[in-house]
């Protein structure tokens, strides 16, 4: 995996909504890497996805559309 989450990093996922990592988490038994993020619309909810889902390429034969190369993608949010 060629991906590494940024912790507080703002990613747009590529159906269009954007999310906010919260955090990395392990499992407590398995010790799999899970990446914490929350939605930045509607509720704020906060949800887990192992890690290697939310870094995983955008399945372009089920989504041939989307130009995003992967699920989630991190955004250059420049300071004003």
């Amino acid at each position: 995996m060629n991906m590494e989450v940024k912790i507080k990093g703002i990613y747009k996922h590529f159906k269009g909504n954007y999310y906010l990592v919260e955090d990395i988490a392990l499992h407590s038994e398995t010790l799999e890497k899970y990446v914490v993020y929350r939605q930045l619309y509607g509720n704020n909810e906060v949800y887990i996805r192992p890690y290697d889902m939310f870094c995983s390429l955008v399945d372009k034969e089920k989504y041939p559309h989307i130009s995003q190369k992967y699920r989630f993608e991190l955004q250059e949010i420049k300071k004003v």
